[in-house]
């Protein structure tokens, strides 16, 4: 195994900033989520959302930024982001593996509020 001061000989460091610790990060939004929209699961983030969104046209909302954000239990960038979903439906007509977004949108945002009083 290469220590970090021998890997940076090569060019490359793991950049602390970037570094996602996953123990460290909360789950409960992401089980929450996925036991309330199981379809979630079938995500494989194509994008197709994103690029249908009304939405992510006039603001900056990135469904599959959301995405990752609920995968890897990032929260504060969450309860930003579910803010900015019109709820329209567009997405659900391009998935192409029928994940219910809106849904998972609008129990993404039942989450936050529940985890803010503490009922998470």
């Amino acid at each position: 195994m290469m220590s970090e001061g021998r890997a940076n000989k090569f060019g490359f460091a793991i950049s602390r900033s970037r570094l996602i610790d996953y123990d460290a990060t909360d789950r409960k939004v992401r089980e929450y989520v996925t036991l309330r929209e199981p379809s979630f699961r079938l995500c494989f983030a194509c994008g197709g959302c994103t690029a249908t969104c009304t939405a992510g046209q006039h603001t900056s909302f990135n469904l599959r930024r959301m995405n990752t954000y609920i995968r890897r239990g990032e929260i504060e960038p969450l309860r930003e982001e579910v803010t900015r979903c019109m709820l329209c439906g567009k997405c659900l007509l391009v998935c192409p593996r029928g994940v219910n977004t809106r849904n998972v949108v609008a129990v993404a945002a039942e989450a936050i509020r529940k985890l803010g009083r503490n009922e998470l």
